[in-house]
């Protein structure tokens, strides 16, 4: 394990200068403490999660005090935010501080959120506030334990620093990592102001930073672009099969490398509701859960639009083509895992459609039906989860279809029920159960934080004690309006 003082920095994309991003340095917060800390993101930088304790780490991921070779930068990019194209954001109140090797020969960024005023904040104070960064913490590290691919979370830090918002709340600072920040918003910005000659070396330097295999392609861009599509099929089919609404797909929120990305007013499902809108401010529903799909292809055809001085139209074309059958094969298979199946079927995509129909009439709990869809035999499973529909000559009808189907799978409960398991969790990031770990840590009570990121750090294994996390929402809890005021 690794010291605080010897982590190596090999600062790859502040090499690429001015043009891409400026330096600036963080500004401290008051009396830094730290709020929560992952060991499994301590783990991808040789950590030991006891450093966190220290004075040390606290002045390092407050901006007191900095690595001697961290070259702390503000990225600059654009991106279409719900639909509309904004020349020029950048980072408006975080700093990537550089890039760390791993003694794997990784590399991660590491990237202070809340760090203060940049030349890309526009109006904004440049901080980001304790709620929103124990949201960001959760989600991140859940969505990793989940299997869907995300940036990480390292550690939330707090302080005593008054930011105002709709009210005044206290500073905090969020320590993301993630192999690259790069965004779509990135190849737009260089895209539309005709920076053709910065564009191709932002190109060449996520080629041979993120995507080498690509080098070796006739077309080394057009190979990098149909990675990028094969992955957020892969990306969005996991959301969709789990329930996850992200809230604000603004191209600039979308990750080069096809991971969740950029936390805001993200919600999973508690009943079943393709039409779920979990940001607030979204009126008309661009990014509601049905949205999902669509809007990751547009966003793609975005990012397509910004390669065409390097890649013909009529492959871009080609290549986002690919996209819909894709995030439908790979949606397919994990709807099927979750259903306890190990092979395809024709019908299963009916199957899985009837369900979803049934569960959307009846305001079903999602991912807590598929749990106990396993916890038993099929047919005393289904009898148990079958009070929940409204429809119940159609769930009759359904839960027919379903005992013939899995009865082919041939396997015994044991086997049936570990499988299940294995994909649904038990354990579920709900937003009254952040909203409560929130509460307590803006009274200075980290302890409910620190007990929910531990129990969600393992969702699908069974925790004495910890039955509380396991529990429906209550109504007020299904009902909760979050922003992206952060």
């Amino acid at each position: 394990m690794k010291t605080l003082d010897a982590l190596q920095f090999d600062n790859r994309f502040a090499r690429l200068g001015d043009a891409f991003s400026t330096p600036v340095l963080p500004e401290p917060l008051d009396n830094p403490r730290l709020v929560v800390a992952s060991p499994a993101a301590f783990a991808l930088l040789d950590l030991d999660p006891a450093v966190a304790e220290t004075t040390l780490f606290a002045e390092l991921f407050t901006g007191h005090k900095l690595w001697s070779d961290a070259e702390p930068r503000a990225m600059v990019y654009s991106g279409h935010q719900f639909g509309v194209y904004n020349p020029r954001l950048g980072d408006g109140r975080g700093l990537l501080l550089g890039e760390v090797i791993n003694q794997a020969g990784e590399h991660w960024d590491l990237h202070l959120k809340g760090a203060g005023q940049t030349p890309y904040s526009r109006m904004g104070d440049g901080r980001a506030v304790l709620r929103s960064s124990i949201r960001e913490f959760l989600a991140s590290e859940y969505l990793h334990a989940l299997g869907i691919p995300t940036s990480r979370a390292l550690c939330v830090t707090g302080s005593s620093t008054p930011v105002w918002r709709e009210k005044q709340e206290t500073g905090a600072m969020l320590l993301r990592l993630s192999p690259s920040h790069v965004r779509f918003g990135h190849f737009e910005y260089f895209y539309y102001t005709n920076q053709h000659e910065r564009l191709k070396e932002l190109g060449e330097h996520v080629l041979a930073c993120h995507f080498p295999a690509c080098l070796a392609d006739k077309n080394p861009w057009a190979a990098m672009f149909r990675e990028v599509v094969e992955r957020n099929a892969e990306l969005i089919a996991r959301w969709q099969a789990y329930g996850f609404c992200h809230g604000v797909m603004n191209s600039d929120n979308m990750s080069i490398l096809g991971i969740t990305f950029d936390f805001g007013p993200y919600a999973f499902l508690d009943d079943f509701d393709a039409n779920h809108i979990c940001n607030h401010s979204d009126d008309a529903g661009r990014y509601s859960f049905s949205n999902q799909v669509p809007i990751a292809h547009w966003n793609l055809s975005a990012l397509a639009q910004a390669l065409t001085p390097f890649v013909e139209v009529e492959l871009l074309r080609e290549t986002l083509a690919l996209f819909l059958p894709l995030l439908q094969a790979h949606y397919l298979d994990l709807m099927r895992r979750r259903l306890g199946f190990t092979r395809a079927e024709d019908g299963d995509a009916e199957l899985i459609e009837r369900l979803l129909q049934l569960m959307q009439n009846g305001a079903v709990d999602y991912n807590l039906f598929f749990r106990r869809l396993g916890e038993q035999a099929p047919a005393e499973a289904l009898a148990v989860v079958r009070d929940d529909f409204i429809d119940l000559n159609g769930f009759d009808q359904w839960s027919q279809a379903y005992r013939e189907r899995a009865a082919r799978e041939g396997d015994d409960q044991n086997a049936r029920r570990a499988r299940m398991h294995a994909v649904n969790p038990l354990y579920l990031l709900r937003n009254y159960l952040a909203q409560q770990a929130i509460e307590a840590a803006e009274r200075g009570d980290y302890g409910p934080v620190r007990e929910l990121h531990a129990v969600l750090s393992r969702p699908f294994e069974e925790q004495p004690g910890m039955q509380r996390y396991t529990e429906r929402p209550p109504e007020w809890g299904k009902r909760l309006e979050i922003s992206c005021s952060s």
